[in-house]
């Protein structure tokens, strides 16, 4: 499909710089099949049915933004010191290497150090096709802790090109469920939850189940190709339990939902199912890109925040309801000043089935 079927006027005031306080007072746009109403979070106990499953993804976003200076190159030749290199982690290599998306690449050589500050360097090791590069960081204690020392949280651009980032983020940028170091991004849609939430939910006869896909700054990135047959999604690290799966398995068998909280937990869910839809134990990469067309195998509904302008998420939204539906239910949503993106509000879509 072209790109440009995926495009919308967004104002820039619909963009949320910050999320709703409480966390579950955001509001919810429900969609149901072609209908849709105003709704809020706290209306979801009420807006499933018991026996449902609510899946929701812990990974732990981490401080992967980074700023510092070239150095010197490791072997010793020269290399004039002091160009500003940006960095955000992008994906875990090893125990030391990690992916990076580098603001500034042209001025970074293959062999060349960058301090970041607080005592972290990394060598830039290889530079990808992608143009990203292979960043090994130095001494013996864990990246983690490197980290947390001179990185700030990841940001996503659209937030972090309108204001700074500072302590409150550190909290309002992870989800209530975070548990697994490695993710870049939040799995934003599960920022709505509380433990009052999760308690109504339960009482409501919905079960809950999580899993872990460790969320990349390929999220971010812009569609550049025209048709959607040409781009290439970046791959991610996800994993879910025999037990996990073996549980979503008996809610499907039951008659039950799995209603997928984000789209990152929907593409591994995805990712991990079989033609019959039953969901398999998974644990490696998935670059699954969805786009109208697509045959939903394990997945029922999703709930999600308002997403970019020809966006991949975007698409697979309109793979799961339908490009017009999708585009009314944005036209909704700016005309009845929803909030957008990351730190915005939600949506709750259900298709027909």
């Amino acid at each position: 499909m072209r790109v440009d079927d995926f495009d919308f006027d967004l104002p820039p005031e619909r963009i949320a710089l910050r999320p709703a306080r409480p966390r579950d007072a955001a509001r919810m746009l429900v969609v149901e099949g072609r209908a849709m109403r105003d709704a809020g979070v706290r209306d979801l106990p009420a807006l499933l049915r018991a026996g449902d499953c609510l899946v929701f993804n812990d990974t732990r976003v981490i401080p992967a933004q980074l700023e510092g200076q070239r150095g010197v190159r490791r072997d010793g030749a020269a290399s004039a010191p002091g160009a500003k290199i940006g960095a955000t982690l992008h994906k875990r290599v090893d125990l030391r290497r990690w992916q990076a998306f580098v603001r500034n690449a042209k001025r970074l050589r293959v062999g060349e150090t960058v301090d970041f500050g607080s005592g972290v360097e990394a060598v830039a090791e290889e530079r990808l096709a992608d143009g990203s590069f292979i960043l090994a960081f130095a001494g013996d204690e864990p990246v983690e802790l490197l980290l947390e020392r001179a990185g700030t949280m990841p940001l996503p651009p659209y937030i972090a090109g309108k204001r700074a980032t500072d302590d409150a983020d550190r909290a309002d940028y992870q989800t209530m469920f975070a548990q697994h170091d490695g993710a870049v991004a939040a799995p934003t849609a599960a920022l709505h939850f509380t433990p009052g939430l999760l308690d109504a939910i339960a009482a409501a006869g919905i079960a809950t189940e999580t899993l872990t896909l460790h969320v990349g700054a390929g999220t971010f990135l812009p569609v550049k190709a025209d048709d959607t047959d040409d781009h290439v999604m970046h791959a991610e690290w996800g994993r879910i339990e025999p037990e996990t799966a073996a549980r979503l398995n008996a809610v499907r068998a039951a008659g039950g939902r799995i209603i997928a909280v984000g789209t990152t937990s929907l593409r591994l869910l995805e990712s991990a199912a079989r033609t019959d839809g039953t969901i398999a134990p998974f644990a490696g990469d998935t670059s699954i890109f969805i786009t109208p067309g697509y045959r939903f195998r394990a997945v029922g509904g999703l709930m999600t925040n308002f997403h970019l302008p020809r966006s991949t998420l975007f698409m697979l939204v309109s793979a799961l309801m339908g490009l017009d539906v999708m585009h009314a239910a944005y036209r909704h949503a700016i005309a009845e000043g929803y909030r957008f993106y990351s730190y915005g509000d939600s949506s709750l879509l259900l298709p027909e089935r």
